[in-house]
């Protein structure tokens, strides 16, 4: 099973425990400690236990420095977080509606509020609120949608002005 954060903090507090004991001694005695500790490797659970802690300490989040060989969660333990989860979505949801009905409440009496007023200020209220609403263009927008709009308006005239001559001119033809 896997070592909560506690257990394996516990652990790191005896081992260096135990390394201020040892150090504390005769200097000959860590010389020669250190010497021993430099060739006896330290066991894969504690070398795994200080890789975890160096990963939290780092900002990793505890569920992603588990080990392959780590034990996977039950099928019990995982239906029990699936259900926490699906309630959750479901309180999140029901607060989001909660809120939407409290929006749609709030502008409902605001329109009551607007149709009590005569009938020229409340128009007027309600233009000024939708003028509020329009994305204005800057300058350069304007100006380029101004000659856009001033080109076509001479494009279409021109055309137009040309069939109305073709007609008048066959229309004199013909007569």
């Amino acid at each position: 099973m896997a070592k909560t954060r506690a257990q394996r903090k516990a652990e790191r507090r005896a081992r260096e425990a135990q390394e201020r004991k040892r150090s504390g001694s005769d200097p000959l005695i860590s010389e020669a400690r250190a010497q021993h500790d430099t060739q006896v490797p330290i066991s894969g659970d504690i070398a795994e236990i200080e890789a975890v802690e160096m990963g939290m300490a780092a900002g990793a989040p505890e569920a992603e420095l588990e080990t392959p060989d780590a034990p996977k969660p039950s099928r019990a333990e995982r239906r029990v977080e699936e259900k926490r989860q699906k309630e959750a979505d479901k309180n999140r949801r029901a607060e989001q509606k909660r809120q939407e009905r409290e929006q749609l409440a709030r502008k409902q009496k605001q329109a009551t509020a607007e149709r009590q007023r005569g009938g020229v200020i409340g128009f007027l209220v309600s233009c000024w609120q939708e003028l509020k609403k329009v994305q204005w263009p800057d300058r350069e927008t304007l100006v380029q949608a101004t000659a856009v709009t001033i080109i076509f308006v001479a494009v279409a005239a021109a055309y137009l002005g040309a069939l109305d001559a073709l007609f008048e001119f066959l229309i004199k033809q013909i007569l």
